[in-house]
């Protein structure tokens, strides 16, 4: 690279990226939808269905994209693109549109819809916007409000029948769903969903030690194994979590398994799958991030999670903008590894 990239969280990033987030929020084409036609009237196109979530190439990267905008505007809320990010939720986030958004999401034939990548970012959203006591986030938190409930009790549904977790890379992940959801659950003192995420996360991964990490796998945006870490630092006391993370990574000093170690290559970010690696990248140094936490500054553990993540970061920082299979979600991951 030309020029450094800085590994920190700025003003110049909360502006690049909320404007990246604008260009496509609304984009309804190309899209990819998760649409099951259960009738000939489902034939319909992307803003018929999902007349919030339209944009962005497909349902999930569009609710990641108001995620990072309700944030963004939050933490920074006289960016220029302020007043734009204030329309935009005034005049998609309607009480008529939560409507059809939720008829959509509530159907009984419909319980695989986003299950649980967009169940928990939606849930995220929702989490942020509840927070967001700045203009019109009450509102707006008050109004998406019968869409959350719908993907919170889909949680409550599932959690205790999915014997199982997922271990992939990408959107299926549960590590992940649960990491996210938990914000929700704590926001809104949902006592519920937040015990059947935490009795999933410890039947899940409680006995897991010596993380193999088969990782990176071909299209893998999520580190499955620091998602996991990150997962388990949420759920369990502090000095539980010191033992298990201790035999969960016990040659992390020796910078092992690798992989954890290594940026990803990314050969082709026309492609849209190889350019999640990107992604895989961004949540690695998130995740570095945020597990060195639990570590004090002076520990040697500290500082090799603290490097790991930055040269995460630098290889793929100058890469969230450029082509529209990684710039329509790419700035949700990057923000998510700057600020941790």
């Amino acid at each position: 690279m030309s020029e450094p990239v800085d590994v920190r969280m700025t003003a110049e990033y909360a502006s690049k990226f909320a404007a990246l987030a604008l260009s496509h929020i609304t984009r309804e084409y190309p899209n990819k939808l998760d649409h099951v036609l259960l009738g000939v009237d489902d034939a319909k196109g992307p803003r018929a269905i999902h007349p919030i979530f339209y944009g962005s190439f497909d349902w999930h990267s569009c609710v990641h994209g108001y995620w990072l905008l309700a944030r963004l505007h939050r933490l920074y809320p006289s960016m220029p693109e302020a007043p734009q990010i204030r329309a935009l939720f005034n005049e998609h986030i309607t009480n008529a549109n939560v409507v059809v958004e939720a008829q959509y999401a509530a159907h009984p034939s419909r319980g695989g819809f986003e299950r649980p990548y967009g169940w928990a970012w939606l849930l995220k959203l929702s989490a942020e916007l509840q927070a967001h006591t700045s203009v019109g986030g009450e509102t707006w938190s008050r109004t998406l409000n019968p869409l959350a409930e719908v993907f919170a009790n889909r949680f409550k549904q599932f959690l205790p029948k999915a014997t199982y977790p997922v271990r992939t890379g990408t959107h299926f992940n549960t590590a992940f769903a649960v990491t996210l959801a938990l914000d929700y659950a704590t926001a809104f003192n949902d006592v519920e969903l937040c015990a059947a995420l935490h009795a999933a996360a410890l039947r899940w991964y409680r006995a897991d030690a010596n993380a193999p990490s088969w990782e990176p796998s071909g299209d893998d945006f999520l580190s499955s194994t620091l998602v996991e870490a990150e997962c388990m630092r949420r759920v369990l006391p502090a000095a539980e979590f010191a033992h298990w993370f201790a035999a969960f990574l016990p040659l992390l000093l020796s910078a092992e398994p690798r992989a954890l170690f290594t940026p990803a290559i990314v050969s082709d970010r026309t492609d849209g799958k190889i350019a999640h690696l990107d992604g895989l990248n961004f949540s690695r140094a998130w995740c570095w991030r945020a597990l060195s936490a639990h570590f004090a500054p002076d520990d040697t553990r500290f500082t090799v999670m603290q490097a790991t993540a930055e040269s995460h970061l630098r290889a793929s920082l100058p890469h969230v903008a450029g082509d529209y299979m990684g710039e329509h979600w790419l700035a949700t991951y990057a923000l998510l590894a700057l600020e941790a």
